[in-house]
């Protein structure tokens, strides 16, 4: 029965392409742009890591000035100081936990063809790489003793590797940075993740850093942050790149921990508590006990990395597929009733209202699929056009807003709820006409 309804449908299609073809235009424009903005949200609003978000964690601590908030809208600063991350770092209850800040160091290859680059850096803990997920083509991250002493070893991204050592294992090669040499341990699969999760406090959307060196590192080699920086209280005298670190009220690292479990995420809460309020017996942490943990997936609403925007452009799109809709109800209900004669007279031999309604709902159901197809061609045509002109040349990054298969089922979803709010009425209204009437008349 279904087959045969669909038949009838294409049929009463191709016996009127004009009209059918305005019809499927409309539904096609309006499931085009409600599926472009539906992609742009979710792509950005979706969750950058699902197997490791719910166990990551990030740090803040009011640490500012006494006499006034960090301008920062939270309150209070964005990320941690040197000085206090040392004393944190010794905790026990996170699983794992890693500082990082983002730099740039000179790199020299091996060969006297290529020239020098300054490359974007990441000193991190041995603990960053598998708290998020990070993937290894060839070799893996350092251990925690490489940690402490520090040891020489580096690990670099899978452009970087394929532009000094022609993408081949360099594991165990040696890799000059500024002026000490490294060996690389680790070189990282391709790995482009639409959000920066593990770094949010500029612009999320950069791709990783090409190298990633070991924290301890930063006061042997004075290496500055290349990142967001702040402070409210200089150093007094002329101390050292050291001295200045450890005295420094300076804000410029990312302090994240690995929690499993809402007690240990309270325990931990607690000891950061404990510090600040020793911390207070030495003359800071002024302010108000004001320190967070704040879960991936809770600091990226809170950054709004989906701008609302974006939310209130895609919720506009969908009313404009149901204004598309409803301006779609005129037409149909114009091409039932030319043909209420013939179903009088089909009424009249016997068929049910609910089959003349079913048969024209299909139709409208029929029309809506193709103009949902046609819209889905068009959505891709402008995700494309995004994709090249607006985050290509601001990213670098390829096939950033893609219809996934949700995507595609969420347009299929619409095209049948645009079929149905265009088509309900006019199938009930050509069903509800009496037959008597057209009978009369023939």
């Amino acid at each position: 029965m279904l087959l045969y309804n669909v038949r009838l449908a294409w049929k009463s299609l191709r016996r009127h392409p004009v009209l059918s073809l305005l019809i499927v235009t409309g539904i096609a424009l309006g499931v085009g742009v409600a599926t472009t903005f539906i992609t742009v949200h979710h792509v950005l609003a979706q969750d950058p890591i699902p197997q490791r978000s719910g166990v990551l964690y990030y740090v803040r601590m009011d640490s500012w000035d006494p006499t006034a908030p960090h301008p920062d809208k939270s309150g209070i600063p964005p990320q941690i100081t040197y000085r206090d991350m040392r004393e944190i770092m010794k905790s026990r209850i996170p699983v794992r936990q890693t500082a990082s800040f983002q730099s740039s160091l000179a790199v020299y290859p091996e060969s006297r063809d290529i020239r020098p680059s300054l490359e974007p850096v990441r000193m991190a803990f041995s603990d960053f790489f598998p708290m998020f997920g990070v993937p290894f083509r060839y070799g893996a991250g350092w251990d925690r003793a490489a940690d402490a002493k520090p040891e020489a070893v580096v690990v670099i991204g899978d452009r970087l590797n394929a532009k000094l050592f022609g993408g081949r294992n360099s594991v165990g090669r040696t890799l000059r940075i500024a002026d000490h040499e490294f060996r690389i341990v680790g070189v990282l699969a391709p790995w482009r993740p639409r959000v920066r999760y593990y770094d949010m406090t500029g612009f999320p959307f950069t791709e990783p850093e090409s190298v990633f060196l070991p924290f301890n590192w930063t006061e042997t080699m004075e290496i500055s942050s290349r990142g967001n920086v702040d402070g409210w209280k200089s150093v007094e005298g002329t101390p050292t790149f050291a001295e200045r670190l450890h005295a420094s009220e300076s804000v410029f690292l990312q302090m994240w921990v690995e929690l499993h479990g809402e007690a240990q995420a309270r325990a931990y809460h607690g000891f950061l508590d404990a510090y600040a309020r020793e911390q207070k017996r030495f003359g800071r942490f002024q302010r108000p006990l004001d320190n967070r943990v704040t879960p991936l997936l809770d600091l990226m609403a809170e950054l709004q990395i989906t701008p609302p925007q974006i939310k209130a452009l895609a919720t506009i799109s969908i009313l404009f597929l149901a204004v598309a809709a409803l301006n779609l109800i005129g037409l149909f209900l114009g091409k039932f009733l030319a043909r209420a004669p013939i179903v009088g007279i089909r009424r009249a031999l016997g068929a049910s209202r609910a089959s003349i309604f079913l048969e024209h709902l299909i139709e409208c159901e029929l029309v809506g699929l193709i103009g949902g197809g046609f819209g889905l061609l068009l959505s891709l045509g402008v995700l494309s056009f995004f994709n090249r002109m607006i985050v290509g040349r601001l990213l670098k990054m390829e096939g950033f807003f893609q219809l996934d298969a949700a995507m595609i089922t969420a347009a299929v979803l619409l095209s049948l709820v645009a079929g149905a709010i265009a088509g309900i009425y006019p199938a009930w209204r050509i069903c509800s006409i009496p037959p008597a009437r057209h009978l009369k008349n023939q």
